[in-house]
């Protein structure tokens, strides 16, 4: 699915996006009958330009096949909330510079867990229409049920994630196409202390070319 950001769109414009989108967002598992690949998906910004990185690692051994850095000018303030109209268009470009196919998407940020149900993981899912998870590593909206994040109405919202060999947690939630019972256990299967290992290696990614160009004072053009 197209979905055109106008780069002078206003915070107001992308709440009303948000809400215009949500309820196209799906909750239940629609995977590739097989799937090779995980993609990782991570972004950082400085200095009025976004950093973004795209790994794809194999789905079985989790080994790393390759990854996609696009750097650009930063389109969108910050704003709680809207995260995916700053990260969004780079963090797509990243993924879709991949060219990998029956893959599902891990993207650090929330899905719906989210005050309007439209994280940056729900953007990216259905903008790809791919499935989709947000693994984020602190709440944004909801209540703590035991192992569980919960709506006003209890429904869930996310899973709580224990890291292992960490005293850490993650907030596992759809992105797109997958349901919460299988976006925990696809993320459950590539978990280190520090995350999931896509995301990992494309934080990895972003921090490096962050610091290179510091360390070169290299300006965008």
């Amino acid at each position: 699915m197209r979905i055109r950001i106008p780069f002078e769109i206003t915070a107001q414009d992308a709440i009303a996006l948000q809400n215009r989108l949500a309820p196209l967002v799906a909750q239940h598992t629609d995977l590739p009958e097989k799937v090779a690949g995980l993609v990782g998906c991570d972004a950082t910004y400085f200095n009025g330009s976004t950093v973004a990185a795209a790994t794809l690692v194999n789905y079985k051994s989790l080994n790393a096949l390759r990854a996609r850095l696009v750097r650009e000018r930063t389109r969108f303030p910050y704003v709680p909330g809207l995260l995916a109209f700053r990260e969004g268009p780079a963090v797509l470009r990243a993924v879709r510079a991949l060219r990998a196919k029956s893959y599902v998407c891990l993207v650090d940020a929330h899905g719906i867990a989210h005050p309007r149900r439209f994280g940056l993981a729900c953007f990216v899912g259905l903008a790809l229409n791919r499935p989709t998870i947000g693994v984020a590593k602190s709440l944004l909206c909801g209540v703590t049920e035991g192992d569980f994040v919960l709506d006003e109405e209890g429904r869930r919202l996310a899973e709580i994630v224990p890291l292992p060999d960490s005293k850490k947690v993650i907030y596992v939630s759809v992105g797109h196409k997958v349901s919460l019972k299988d976006a925990v256990m696809i993320v459950k299967r590539c978990l280190n202390a520090r995350g999931p290992i896509p995301i990992n290696l494309a934080h990895d990614q972003v921090t490096k070319r962050k610091w290179e160009i510091k360390k070169s004072n290299q300006a965008f053009s």
